[in-house]
């Protein structure tokens, strides 16, 4: 599909690019051209869909790094609890009785959920399934996502043969939508040999499967909350001395295609060693707030040059998948913690949104700005709103001020998958029924199961 975007204001992100009056021209999946208006409708006039972007702002598509999609399904099951009950006596006893048929599900809800608030791109850990699963259903919206296996010392033949299925299944796959992720829950559910075994698994699978422009990824909480090591300790009888970086360095785990999620409880010694092996760190302002996990020292990383990029975390404990709100507050939260308000400016969180959670996911070569000859993953903002109403600078209302519901127009992959808030790949009504059903059908199987 040929489509020429007009009459828009164009954020690129790219070298922090604005273009008043600009356009933008799409070929099958890419970027062919983007700059002034009157220029690229001389060049791009005949044989293109038009989209009308006047009054509105078109951004790269958010970028989520950090989520477990099939969680949306059990959204506001549990709330209000410290994180270890909300695991432990929750979330993994509720788990137990899910289906295949409930992941997909759950991912679908999440799937659209992102795309109406303008995420394109999905970074998502949960359990693999070869039936139904994320995969599928992200394939099935035309979300991008990276898909991961969540992997546990207590499954370890089920986790490999999983990870396998995944790679070889869904990895580059979905006309490229899809890639794989090898995903160890956290430090302390992975006794140190099988954390080693999963980083040679995931260097087998990239050498099966993989590629250097489409890398198989590690996902992984990490330092989530400040108790971390003890938790360590009464499992598998390692006393940290150094940190949990240091203790995960030690193993061989961390490079530059490891994504850490939360990062909260984080000593010196740990920054140091992530900026040396170039970890990237994927902040959950939100999630880690509800869950009174903590505040993660972003800004001490970012001075030090680590690659810090968005996520929302799951559904069920966030409880949304708004990136938006994530953006607002990210800059607020680190203003107000450090009693400075200069720091994380909007234009930085606008970029922790796109292209630094495209490094983040070793994808910034074809997403995460507005350039020649990357993927057209774009969402086109409404401004004519009250709220938007005047406007100076198009970063501080994204971040600021603007809401999911603004987002009228998604393109993934050259693909218009909304428009004018409508999908194009889902039924929004069907979606929700089921997930309805699907949810009510998943407690009836806990509460006869409890019994």
């Amino acid at each position: 599909m040929n489509i020429l975007i007009q009459n828009g204001t164009i954020i690129t992100v790219h070298n922090r690019r604005i273009i008043c009056q600009g356009a933008i021209a799409i070929e099958d999946k890419k970027i062919i051209d983007v700059g002034k208006n009157n220029e690229l409708k001389r060049k791009y006039g005949r044989g293109y869909e038009k989209i009308d972007a006047k009054g509105k702002v078109v951004i790269p598509g958010l970028i989520n790094t950090h989520q477990h999609a099939a969680m949306s399904l059990l959204r506001g099951y549990a709330d209000d609890l410290h994180l270890q009950e909300w695991l432990e006596k929750w979330i993994w006893p509720v788990e137990k009785h899910m289906t295949p048929n409930d992941i997909y599900v759950g991912a679908s809800l999440t799937a659209v959920e992102s795309i109406m608030g303008g995420t394109t791109t999905v970074n998502t850990m949960y359990h693999f399934t070869p039936e139904e699963n994320e995969a599928k259903a992200f394939a099935d919206a035309d979300l991008r996502g990276v898909i991961g296996h969540v992997c546990f010392s207590w499954r370890k033949e089920e986790d490999r043969k999983a990870l396998e299925d995944l790679a070889k299944k869904w990895h580059d796959k979905a006309d490229g939508l899809i890639r794989a992720s090898v995903d160890p829950h956290a430090p302390y559910t992975l006794d140190p040999e099988y954390m080693k075994e999963l980083k040679e698994i995931g260097k087998e699978l990239n050498k099966k499967y993989g590629s250097e422009e489409a890398p198989i990824t590690w996902h992984i909480h990490t330092a989530e909350t400040n108790d971390e090591p003890e938790k360590i300790r009464k499992a598998f009888k390692i006393q940290l001395k150094n940190g949990i970086m240091k203790y995960l360095d030690s193993l061989g785990f961390l490079d530059e295609h490891v994504i850490a999620a939360h990062c909260v409880a984080l000593t010196k010694r740990d920054i140091e060693i992530m900026k040396q092996r170039k970890v990237k760190v994927s902040h959950n302002p939100i999630s880690n707030l509800k869950l009174a996990s903590g505040v993660s020292p972003v800004p001490k990383m970012l001075k030090e040059g680590i690659t810090v990029s968005l996520g929302t975390d799951s559904p069920c404990s966030n409880n949304t998948a708004d990136m938006f709100e994530t953006m607002k507050t990210t800059a607020i939260l680190h203003k107000g913690v450090n009693k400075n308000p200069t720091l994380m400016p909007a234009q930085q969180v606008l970029e922790m949104a796109t292209i630094e959670g495209a490094k983040a996911l070793s994808w910034e070569k074809e997403i995460g700005s507005i350039e020649i000859g990357k993927k057209a993953d774009l969402a086109i903002i409404n401004l004519n709103k009250p709220h938007l109403c005047p406007l100076y600078n198009e970063a501080s209302h994204l971040v600021y001020a603007t809401k999911s519901a603004d987002v009228e127009t998604v393109i993934i992959n050259g693909k218009i998958v909304m428009e004018n808030r409508n999908l194009t790949t889902l039924n929004i009504d069907k979606v929700m029924e089921v997930a309805e059903k699907t949810k009510n059908s998943l407690l009836e199987r806990l509460a006869r199961n409890v019994k």
